[in-house]
């Protein structure tokens, strides 16, 4: 009656004993670390086997060693479970990203790699990317449309930096994960936002020179200084003025949504204002050419003051061609026609004998 007793309770037991299933994870000790497989006791649920590919790249693992995988198969031919520890990091590592969704936290990632695209990133077993149109104003590679080189370059040197991002978007199924640094600091950036306004003098760091001005950023805010509010004179080439990582004072001029145009020839006088008054008109004056288009001419009287040659001022003929009569940079005379202050005109004829020539 014992013996019944005691065959009744084994097959109890043993219809206890778990069965492994896929996907599951499971904790273990190693009993061997060979050149292409890692065994590992896993107790009652018997011995399992994890290939050198199903093992993270820069791990070392050594015998008596516990270790937690994930279940590839339950058995393969020599009655080894087929284990991943790759699978394992992965899996948990989508629980903790799922859980960071669901409470809308910021995160930190450190970017392992780029392209131009953006930054490569693994958080926590699980990669993801951090696409340049999410970098905030301080990281953004703002440079000339046509310099691939550089932005490449510029996103090269973020990668080993931690950067505070929220997740943009998650999907396990497809093992999507996309990140957002400009989530992670707009609410930050609104409350900066309100306290500023035009007329405010701020600094900033030079973050991109390009065609058309210099981006600057302030505190995390991304300002644009226009190629015309460099300076008073005229710019050709915003690089010559300023330069990436130089810090700038400017004034802003305007708030637009989430950027701040700024001028930092608005920090100091109008010279022309000054230069013109001693201008008269029908003074005799010498320039140099530095424009010809169809309808004239332009003239630099100084670094600040720039005069126009009407094509009327040139002769009767309405054929008249202003490149046949001027040649770039070079110096002439020309009488002051006249002085508009309101709309920072002036007018010039050619002189006389400049028409003789």
């Amino acid at each position: 009656m014992a013996k019944a007793t005691t065959m009744e309770q084994l097959l109890a037991d043993e219809g206890a004993v778990k069965q492994l299933t896929v996907g599951e994870i499971v904790e273990g000790k190693i009993l061997s670390v060979k050149k292409h497989e890692v065994l590992v006791d896993l107790g009652a649920l018997g011995v399992g086997l994890i290939p050198r590919r199903e093992i993270e790249y820069s791990r070392n693992l050594t015998e008596g060693e516990t270790v937690t995988a994930s279940v590839l198969d339950t058995e393969l031919e020599d009655g080894y479970s087929l284990l991943s520890l790759r699978r394992a990091v992965k899996d948990r590592g989508w629980e903790e990203v799922l859980a960071r969704v669901e409470n809308n936290e910021t995160i930190e990632v450190t970017p392992f790699d780029a392209n131009r695209g953006g930054l490569l990133v693994d958080y926590e077993g699980v990669r993801g990317f951090l696409p340049v149109s999410q970098l905030s104003a301080e990281h953004y590679p703002r440079v000339g449309a046509s310099d691939k080189d550089e932005i490449l370059q510029r996103l090269n040197s973020l990668i080993g930096k931690s950067i505070k991002v929220k997740i943009l978007d998650a999907d396990r199924k497809s093992n999507k994960l996309i990140f957002s640094e400009k989530e992670a600091v707009r609410e930050a950036l609104a409350t900066r936002f309100s306290k500023l306004k035009i007329g405010d003098v701020v600094e900033g760091v030079v973050t991109g020179a390009v065609e058309f001005g210099a981006f600057v950023n302030v505190e995390g805010i991304e300002g644009l200084i226009h190629i015309s509010e460099i300076s008073w004179e005229r710019v050709n080439n915003p690089q010559d003025y300023v330069k990436v990582g130089e810090k700038v004072s400017a004034k802003i001029i305007s708030i637009d949504q989430d950027r701040l145009s700024l001028s930092i020839k608005q920090l100091t006088e109008d010279p022309w204002l000054k230069e013109i008054e001693a201008l008269k008109v029908g003074e005799r004056i010498e320039g140099t050419v530095t424009r010809i288009t169809p309808f004239g001419a332009f003239i630099q009287l100084s670094p600040s003051v720039e005069a126009l040659v009407h094509v009327s001022e040139l002769g009767k003929d309405s054929e008249v061609d202003p490149e046949k009569i001027f040649t770039l940079n070079e110096r002439k005379n020309f009488v002051v026609l006249e002085i508009d202050k309101d709309k920072r005109k002036i007018s010039l004829s050619l002189d006389k004998e400049s028409k003789k020539k």
